[in-house]
């Protein structure tokens, strides 16, 4: 059975909707018969995003709304939310999706850290912050839905300013939960969403053709349904390439390097490398 927040004629506010995964989830709550606001930047991106989306909700366009938002500043995000409360009542699901990864260096350009940091772990502060009370009033039952990401957890080399903002949306949701269910009557809980490959206009590096190791953003958020309906708070998702059974092993070895006092990232140290395939074998 569906989460009771997605029901008909309940409202879904996504942000970094107008493509990927926002787009999946969106299409999924409007065939389901919800309301669906759908934020993002670029018009032309989010009226053609509507179009498909008023497509498939039984109310049609009437149930479909576009809010051009930058989630890294607050007060669109609070425009956002009293726009929401205007045309729809409030808020029952919200999506904290909106995410960038244009590539970061440890020395590199401070304006792109601060890019990065900005859209992909203040977005979720401000989403939290601004929408959380206001859920919590409404006195039913509601999703916060953090979109986190696997790098936030084992860290990888490569992508520094990426891996920080995802890990801080981890901490920042657990902090967020944890609030949630100490408080009083709240029928609002969070949840940490960590994708594994998807092909998404994020990932695609120019190519047309899914890699046959991805997912489709349709099956990544019906995974993501489907666990959120179960009660998950870790919504860990596989991909045809990665089952749950290696990110396990991969995020118990991250976990380890503090544990067994290993050099830091000792997946990749060259001293390791052995001891760390053995790991993942189980042996």
């Amino acid at each position: 059975m569906p989460h009771p927040a997605m029901s008909s004629d309940h409202t879904a506010v996504i942000t970094g909707a107008a493509s990927g995964i926002g787009l999946a989830a969106a299409m999924r709550f409007a065939q389901a018969g919800m309301k669906v606001c759908i934020a993002d930047i670029g018009a032309d991106r989010l009226t053609e995003a509507a179009q498909k989306l008023s497509l498939v909700a039984p109310r049609g366009e009437a149930s479909i709304m576009t809010a051009a938002v930058d989630v890294s500043r607050h007060e669109d995000v609070v425009a956002l939310e009293s726009a929401v409360q205007r045309r729809f009542g409030g808020t029952d699901i919200l999506m904290n999706n909106a995410g960038i990864q244009p590539g970061s260096k440890m020395f590199g350009p401070a304006d792109n850290w601060q890019r990065i940091l900005g859209v992909n772990l203040w977005g979720v502060i401000n989403g939290s912050q601004v929408f959380a009370p206001f859920m919590i009033e409404r006195g039913r039952p509601g999703l916060i839905i953090n979109t986190g990401s696997k790098q936030g957890i084992t860290t990888p080399p490569g992508d520094p300013a990426y891996n920080v903002s995802k890990a801080g949306v981890k901490a920042v949701t657990e902090a967020l939960q944890h609030e949630l269910r100490n408080t009083p009557a709240c029928q609002v809980s969070a949840h940490l969403f960590i994708p594994g490959f998807v092909f998404t206009p994020l990932t695609a590096h120019g190519r047309v053709e899914k890699p046959a190791a991805a997912w489709t953003p349709e099956q990544t958020a019906d995974f993501m349904i489907e666990r959120v309906s179960a009660g998950d708070f870790y919504i860990l998702c596989p991909d045809n390439d990665v089952p749950r059974s290696l990110d396990e092993r991969r995020i118990l070895w991250a976990a380890g390097d503090i544990v067994e006092n290993r050099p830091a990232l000792s997946r990749w140290h060259k001293d390791h490398a052995e001891a760390f395939a053995a790991f993942v074998k189980g042996t």
